[in-house]
């Protein structure tokens, strides 16, 4: 360099120094391009955390015990990061989008959190983590669920359902979402008599970003859209000068000195060759009809509508204590429920003619539902199911006051 120039390598060297900084900067800017931003966690923030009284609600009524579920903690991470944290084996309850949201979404517990999970659900003390624990675990989760999409549903006006729950015990590596991101809302939860437990709610990365998008985290910055007024303005064909005057529309103190002078605006009244002449000016006339706090400086503010919330009224507070104890004495009543497979007519000398191998034809079809009876009084209808060596019935269909008049 003893000349001043630079050999061949310095200037590669100098130019490969700018890409660093500028593929620096390119990933400073797009940090969140790999999960979610701030303000899209803090949006989401607020929804689940509004969210999990209504879940300590439902896991409590489906658990008979108190259940409390705090606020979760929301964080994006590599599968990387998610498969050091969890134990190597864990009940995974996938429970997919499929309307108002698409793509991943499942729960994870340790095989240690699903059986305190599956205890109280069974109503057993000693719990192995077998077949019907784990269907108890995804019972849960169903219900916990149906839920929280009630509540994601209500917020974003739309209807949210998930596929069936599909439960079962896997190595961690076997775990179904799928993409290199996911987000994770951890929920501390506290049963009574289990102890504490943590309970993994994943989200894949595209599903969260379409709900934050749904709550609205890109409208976080209420001053974001002024950029465009300008240029919305001259769509709108308004004039420079008018635009000011809208943009200036914030500022009460002007306004109310342009309403002092009546004596000018009077004056003009007077000069009707100047009305014929502006009667020209169609253009900016319109456009002055935009502006209806312009047009009648003097119109007050409308008052915002008094909104008190819907009180319901208690129902069963007439009821005395002592007629709820009546109540009460009644539950312990019991009566016969019986399960009608079908029925027949015949003749009595078919009916003498009944022996062994005879087969009777019901009136029942193959596949059709059966009666359930309580004091001989049809309640309901279910199919036939088979219960460890018992039969057993479902029920599929409650009968209406309507339908019971009809069979009778």
């Amino acid at each position: 360099m003893s000349d001043g120039s630079l050999s061949q390598d310095e200037i590669d060297a100098l130019l490969m120094g700018n890409d660093s900084m500028g593929d620096s900067d390119s990933t400073v800017g797009s940090a969140s391009s790999d999960g979610l931003s701030a303000d899209q966690i803090q949006v989401l923030n607020g929804l689940f955390g509004s969210v999990a009284g209504t879940l300590s609600s439902t896991m409590t009524g489906i658990m008979a015990t108190d259940v409390t579920i705090a606020a979760p903690h929301i964080t994006s991470l590599s599968r990387d990061e998610l498969m050091n944290q969890l134990s190597n084996e864990v009940v995974e309850v996938k429970m997919d989008f499929n309307q108002g949201l698409s793509g991943g979404h499942a729960f994870l517990f340790s095989p240690d959190d699903a059986i305190k999970i599956a205890g109280p659900m069974i109503g057993q003390n000693d719990v192995q983590l077998d077949g019907t624990a784990i269907s108890a675990v995804g019972e849960a989760v169903s219900q916990l669920t149906g839920a929280e999409v009630t509540t994601i549903g209500d917020t974003i006006s739309d209807n949210i359902m998930t596929i069936s729950p599909e439960s079962q015990k896997i190595a961690k590596g076997l775990m179904s979402l799928g993409g290199d991101t996911l987000v994770q809302l951890k929920y501390p939860v506290t049963i009574e008599g289990q102890g504490g437990l943590n309970m993994i709610e994943l989200f894949e990365l595209p599903v969260a970003r379409s709900l934050a998008e749904k709550l609205g985290s890109g409208a976080s910055d209420p001053m974001a859209g002024l950029g465009d007024k300008d240029a919305a303005m001259n769509a709108m064909g308004m004039p420079q000068q008018q635009q000011q005057q809208m943009g200036n529309m914030g500022m009460p103190g002007q306004q109310m000195g342009n309403m002092g002078m009546p004596g000018q605006q009077m004056g003009n009244m007077g000069m009707p060759g100047q009305q014929m002449g502006n009667m020209g000016m169609s253009g900016q006339q319109m456009g002055n009809m935009g502006m209806p706090g312009q047009m009648n400086p003097y119109m007050t503010p409308q008052q915002a509508p008094n909104v008190q919330g819907v009180q319901f009224p208690e129902f069963g507070a007439n009821i005395s204590p002592s007629e709820q104890r009546n109540i009460g004495l009644l539950m312990d009543v019991s009566m016969e429920l019986t399960v009608e497979l079908g029925r027949a007519k015949w003749q009595i000398k078919d009916i003498l003619g009944i022996g062994e191998g005879t087969i009777i034809e019901l009136d029942k079809l193959a596949g059709e539902a059966v009666d359930i009876l309580v004091n001989g009084n049809l309640i309901a209808k279910g199919e036939v199911v088979v219960i460890d060596e018992n039969f057993g019935v479902r029920v599929t269909d409650i009968v209406s006051n309507l339908d019971r008049v009809g069979e009778n």
